[in-house]
């Protein structure tokens, strides 16, 4: 009998910690089911999510209002599979054997619901995408 494949893990990473990361780790979190391992941090993290991005994150049913910014650790990269930067510069370190995304994305810190809404949905449609790359096609749930 063969050993199952690790499950993969994605680290989501931005300078507070606070909106554009906690989003897609709220979206990877629910529209994978589990079966990606999840992790966000900062590089310099606020004190609290940005309330906002719970508010945008609410209106699709995903509640991340719990979530707290978390410090980007070396064992958090380390651990993880790969590593999406959204605006964090060269605060992420880099290791070889990891595959490293660079999400251009406005930041929703001081904005608007009516700002927030379009980057909130250019995340779900980038994290659908990434679902896709990251597990077998007869694991994934796909719509007709």
């Amino acid at each position: 009998m063969t050993e199952p494949t690790a499950k993969p893990s994605v680290l989501f990473v931005c300078v507070h910690n606070a909106g554009r990361s906690q989003m897609a780790a709220g979206f990877m979190t629910h529209l994978s089911e589990g079966r990606i391992e999840v992790r966000s941090a900062g590089s310099n993290p606020g004190a609290n999510v940005n309330p906002t991005a719970v508010e945008a994150m609410k209106e699709v049913g995903i509640d991340i209002s719990a979530e707290m910014p978390k410090v980007l650790t070396i064992e958090a990269v380390r651990a993880s599979d790969v590593c999406i930067t959204m605006g964090c510069g060269d605060a992420c370190p880099v290791f070889p054997g990891k595959r490293y995304l660079d999400w251009k994305l406005d930041d929703p810190a001081g904005q608007g619901i009516e700002a927030v809404r379009p980057i909130r949905d250019e995340i779900e449609r980038r994290i659908k995408g990434l679902i896709a790359e990251l597990l077998p096609a007869d694991e994934t749930n796909t719509e007709a």
